[in-house]
């Protein structure tokens, strides 16, 4: 029996960025059955051209801006609970993949089906389209953990975390857990996903060779002491609230312990450390960082502060 596979894009004034990710979602060697855009209240022009430029592509226009969280829980709720499509590949909408990406995620699930069992997410290599840097999926050990280079080199691999854009998620998870947490907004709402994904115990395969062009942030490379480089993504200050709250509800609510709390406050504190060395926006991204924080110990979720 033939797959039925569906993409969802969660989309917002993004007629710039857009149009690039549904030609290559056009190209894929395995087609898509359907192509699905959630439109988080863009202004009219910005909402309006992909029905003139891309007839083929469904569209579902938010009544108010629900945030990638938002967006991706009402996609993922028409794709795979009301239309009934087997895998949905979600995306953000300055992402953009290889021709062949969908094609070796299908073959890599297919592989892995065999010694693996309930594989719920498939995940293509997210990779930075400036530096050609890869942001690598994580492993989860009360905390962020790295994996290794030679985990990174396997053509299949099984992570913890892995962002959404890019990821392939099956119907049958979505029916089991439910769909990601509107309440978010923005960030770690994948992340969350993924944590309980595997806490019912799905698997969560990276497929190292379907590959997916995508930008963290506004990321560029940055001089540390002893003539070290990384990449740093710059993020706007409203984006700093949600990525500092969710993490910090994650760690005091759902996954309580002492562990995950003190690599929470030093993530968090690393990070201002970056911000004050490499931001732009020094006061205002510390500023809602720290906001973020009390409201997340506070399991204060929801909508505070919109796109700018």
């Amino acid at each position: 029996m033939t797959l039925s596979i569906a993409s969802v894009s969660v989309s917002y004034n993004s007629e710039k960025v857009l149009p690039r990710q549904m030609e290559a979602l056009l190209r894929q060697t395995r087609p898509l059955q359907e192509i699905i855009v959630v439109d988080n209240a863009s202004t009219e022009s910005a909402g309006d051209f992909l029905a003139k430029r891309f007839p083929r592509v469904t569209v579902l226009r938010m009544p108010k801006n629900l945030g990638h969280s938002g967006g991706l829980a009402a996609g993922l709720g028409y794709a795979a609970l009301e239309k009934r499509h087997d895998w949905v590949w979600t995306f953000d909408d300055d992402s953009v993949p290889a021709d062949d990406a969908l094609e070796a995620l299908l073959e890599g699930v297919e592989s892995l089906s065999k010694t693996e069992g309930k594989v719920g997410i498939a995940a293509a290599l997210a990779m930075d389209r400036k530096t050609g840097e890869c942001y690598p999926p994580l492993l989860w050990r009360n905390g962020y953990v790295l994996p290794s280079a030679e985990l990174l080199r396997q053509p299949i691999w099984l992570a913890d975390l892995v962002i959404a854009s890019g990821c392939m998620v099956r119907r049958e998870m979505v029916e089991c857990i439910g769909l990601p947490r509107a309440d978010f907004f923005s960030d770690f709402d994948d992340f969350e996903y993924c944590l309980r994904a595997r806490s019912r115990g799905y698997k969560i395969a990276v497929i190292s060779r379907s590959k997916v062009g995508h930008e963290i942030g506004s990321a560029r490379e940055v001089r540390l002491p002893g003539g070290r480089s990384r990449l740093w993504s710059e993020h706007t200050p409203w984006r700093e609230y949600y990525r500092s709250r969710n993490i910090a509800y994650v760690a005091w609510w759902l996954y309580p312990n002492r562990t995950t709390k003190q690599f929470v406050v030093r993530h968090l504190a690393r990070h201002a450390g970056g911000v004050l060395l490499f931001g732009s926006n020094k006061l205002s991204c510390l500023k809602k960082m720290g906001q973020g924080f009390w409201d997340g110990r506070r399991a204060s979720l929801g909508i505070r502060f919109l796109p700018q």
